[in-house]
């Protein structure tokens, strides 16, 4: 147990900072799942869609420390892949 004021406003904060990451990683996985489902269902308009969604999201939640923007990037560059393959398939097929 914390014994002193500093001690007591670092566990609320640390408490606080643990629930806003855990949201962001939450609301990163969930617009995640989201892409791979329009990809999984080869509807390339939805996927397209969801994409820049989940970009933007990337892209946000790398400016603060939740996510390093490295991380960000690679995963995104992995959904990008995804996409050209789901692009270059609906082609093939047309």
């Amino acid at each position: 147990m914390p014994n002193t004021a500093s001690a007591r406003k670092r566990v609320r904060q640390n408490a606080h900072r643990k629930a806003l990451n855990r949201w962001r990683r939450t609301r990163i996985k969930d617009q995640t799942k989201a892409f791979l489902s329009a990809v999984q269902s080869q509807n390339l308009a939805q996927a397209e869609t969801e994409f820049r969604k989940v970009c933007g999201l990337l892209d946000q939640i790398a400016c603060t420390s939740t996510l390093h923007r490295n991380t960000a990037a690679r995963r995104k560059s992995r959904l990008a892949r995804r996409l050209n393959a789901l692009r270059h398939g609906a082609a093939a097929a047309a």
